[in-house]
């Protein structure tokens, strides 16, 4: 995968320098033993009843091409910190470790590990940022689109994000996660064709406003693309502009074609979708679809599902592109083991479990999603799948990228298994997460060693 700001012979520089003066510490000291760090969020963000595992496509093809260039090297040589024989190690120095992860699309919650890294411990820890950055940001946007299409019970939806989503690379990432999530297709042309989405769109207010006429444009439109007009209804008046379309529709009809739709992007829209049906309805036009766009994400489609609102389509864009009502996570990458030693933080509120660890899921006798355990990744659970699949050994991946559509269908069917109320939007159940009992062992055993050397 091509990162789209991020120059690949640059990776490397895409950290913390505290990663790097870490890294020359440990150089220093000589220590390149085997370190396990574990990736997880703390609590699930408000309203978050799960989380969608994503980003881990661009985790792999990131470690597996991590590298310092000779002018990485050459300016980390100028900042003046870094001593000759480290740069010279830098300048060497290529992921060897393993990972195992959650696939991407399937459900996670707060406290499992999403991915564990092994590697010698100035790898795996120089990793830290560029992991964190992706699968915080996809985990975000795949989880909200997720609500999208929950809210939205079938109705259709498009990605309408890009122009403000937070940069360039998170617009992309937003097609491909929404696309995950069950979006039918993105506005982005490049998404489209980087991650084989359907691309789609409609008309902007500047095409209709540069007509002398809104009638004009529309006819103008639909004499370009006869098969595939949706037309903006709110340029001026939104029911005039029902009325404008349905003469559009009859030309269109005389012509042997037919209009695909129009669009509201502005106003009430329950009750301007119910004008507007009956408009459309009354012309002889049920066949004609109404989206809607404009300032909407998973609560105001819920509540115009729920109010029956007569609308088809949705575009989403602003809100859900930058994850708006949780724009960040509790997200960490914590070390859990340091040459064969279990190890733990302690900070108040921020307790993490030592140890490589696995996840055990448990299904009930329908077959759906019952509790999850977090183990030690040695243990097994006959009852339970072990969700951390090998995915890179060796510093290189196990086998190809999953294709997006079996990420669409890995997720699709773990909403499907999950109980209506976690999925509730608002003020969602809480999914049973329990800690093994071994785990359990482990960690008070080196709190306790960790609170006697301290």
């Amino acid at each position: 995968m091509e990162h789209s700001s991020l120059p690949r012979e640059d990776l490397g520089l895409f950290t913390d320098l505290y990663e790097l003066t870490m890294a020359q510490a440990f150089f220093r000291q000589g220590m390149s033993a085997q370190a396990t760090f574990s990736l997880f969020i703390r609590r699930n963000p408000p309203d978050r009843g799960y989380l969608v595992a994503a980003g881990l496509e661009d985790v792999l093809d990131y470690l597996a091409n991590l590298r310092f260039s000779a002018g990485s090297i050459d300016y980390l040589r100028d900042i003046g910190i870094f001593t000759r024989d480290f740069l010279d190690f830098l300048a060497g120095v290529r992921f060897t470790g393993s990972v195992r992860a959650v696939p991407e699309g399937r459900l996670f919650f707060a406290n499992e590990p999403v991915l564990e890294v092994t590697a010698p411990v100035i790898e795996a820890q120089l990793a830290e940022t560029f992991i964190i950055n992706q699968v915080n940001l996809q985990t975000l946007l795949a989880t909200k689109a997720a609500r999208c299409v929950w809210a939205a019970q079938g109705r259709g939806l498009s990605d309408f994000a890009s122009r403000r989503t937070h940069g360039t690379d998170a617009a992309l990432k937003m097609a491909r996660c929404s696309y995950i999530a069950g979006f039918q297709s993105t506005s982005n042309v490049l998404a489209a064709q980087r991650y084989g989405i359907p691309p789609a769109g409609t008309m902007a207010h500047s095409f209709i406003s540069s007509f002398t006429s809104e009638a004009e444009a529309f006819q103008a439109y639909a004499d370009t693309f006869p098969d595939r007009t949706i037309l903006l209804l709110d340029t001026y008046d939104t029911v005039d502009g029902a009325r404008n379309a349905v003469k559009i529709a009859k030309n269109l009809e005389h012509d042997g074609h037919r209009l695909v739709a129009v669009r509201l992007d502005s106003g009430d829209f329950e009750s301007l979708s119910r004008q507007v049906r009956e408009i459309l309805d009354d012309a002889g036009l049920d066949y004609v679809q109404i989206l809607a766009s404009g300032g909407l994400d998973e609560f105001e489609l819920d509540d115009l599902v729920q109010a029956g609102a007569p609308i088809d389509m949705f575009g989403v864009g602003t809100k859900v592109g930058v994850s708006a009502d949780a724009p960040w996570s509790d997200m960490a990458y914590k070390l859990v083991c340091y040459d064969g030693r279990p190890v733990m933080k302690l900070s108040t509120g921020k307790v993490s479990l030592p140890g490589a660890k696995q996840v055990f899921r448990v299904r009930d006798g329908q077959g759906r999603l019952s509790h999850d355990i977090i183990g030690l990744d040695h243990e097994s659970y006959p009852e339970g799948e072990a969700l951390l699949e090998q995915v890179m050994s060796g510093g290189a991946p196990t086998g190809p990228a999953a294709p997006l559509d079996l990420i669409r269908e890995r997720l699709a069917q773990d909403l499907q298994d999950l109980d209506a109320g976690i999925k509730r939007i608002r003020h969602p159940d809480e999914y049973p997460v329990s800690v093994s009992p071994a785990l359990e062992e482990l960690r008070v055993q080196v709190e306790q060693q960790l609170q006697t050397a301290q």
